[in-house]
């Protein structure tokens, strides 16, 4: 019984294949090449958004090396390494069918087409960097934050479907406990390191049954997309809160949401 991944090439996309690599459930790994982790601030933004920018991406790259370190690629994987163009493309299908997984498990790819999941004839899951209905979309660690419930910073695995993340849920982590030294981007890769510890040995145990059928999302929730975000957003969570909104929620200056994980994984 094996799975087969389809990540982005980030630190958090490559730490969650090793972790399922080490656990021996791996038999294949395709790698989207993603836009530089570092990217560039837009022209014309100002002396203090461009600061506030550079600042941002820097704390998010900072973050990712504390937590996830520089996971390599194991050297006896098969491995198929794509663009967001050829993602979808018959190689990609191939590669899937020569692996003959149970599941094949996404996370920080670009969407995958119907038809492909359709021809490689095995179950499709997602792992999406946002606890969903609530963040669905992109930008959904950044989104908790400054809306002000840090605890609404999550992960949901959800079946693959053509709604965007809005297939029925597998199992979900929440940052259910906040560290005051925690800046957002901190938060964030916590939450995601606890979940790709865990999900192995889940997996795992899945892998030798049928696999579960998910729970129905009970709300459409709010799907971000990537123009409801702008540098000005970044004030307040620097110049307003220093980067310590989870200090902030703890001591209670803020409330907001608690959530509520569903996991089809656990006894």
């Amino acid at each position: 019984m094996s799975l087969i991944v389809i990540t982005g090439d980030h630190p958090r996309h490559k730490y969650l294949a090793n972790q399922l690599a080490e656990a021996g459930l791996l038999s294949g790994w395709v790698i989207e090449r993603r836009k530089p982790f570092m990217p560039e601030a837009p022209a014309g933004l100002g002396d203090d958004l461009t600061r506030l920018f550079n600042l941002h991406f820097k704390r998010r790259e900072e973050a990712e090396e504390r937590f996830f370190g520089t996971p390599s690629v194991p050297k006896d994987l098969r491995v198929l390494d794509v663009t967001p163009e050829t993602l979808n493309d018959v190689a990609t299908r191939d590669f899937i069918r020569a692996g003959n997984p149970n599941l094949v498990l996404s996370y920080g790819c670009h969407k995958l087409t119907d038809q492909l999941i359709a021809e490689a004839g095995c179950t499709f899951w997602n792992t999406h960097g946002g606890f969903s209905p609530q963040y669905r979309g992109v930008t959904t660690h950044f989104w908790p934050s400054y809306m002000l419930e840090p605890q609404m910073t999550g992960v949901t695995m959800h079946e693959t479907t053509s709604h965007i993340d809005g297939g029925a849920v597998i199992h979900q982590n929440a940052a259910l406990e906040l560290h005051a030294e925690d800046g957002l981007h901190d938060l964030a890769a916590r939450t995601v390191k606890a979940y790709a510890d865990e999900i192995p040995a889940l997996l795992g145990k899945a892998l030798q049954g049928d696999l579960p059928a998910g729970q129905p999302q009970k709300t459409s929730g709010k799907i971000w997309i990537g123009s409801d975000w702008r540098p000005e957003h970044l004030r307040l969570i620097y110049d307003t809160y220093e980067d310590r909104i989870s200090a902030a929620a703890l001591r209670g200056e803020i409330e907001g949401r608690v959530p509520t994980c569903v996991s089809l994984l656990k006894g």
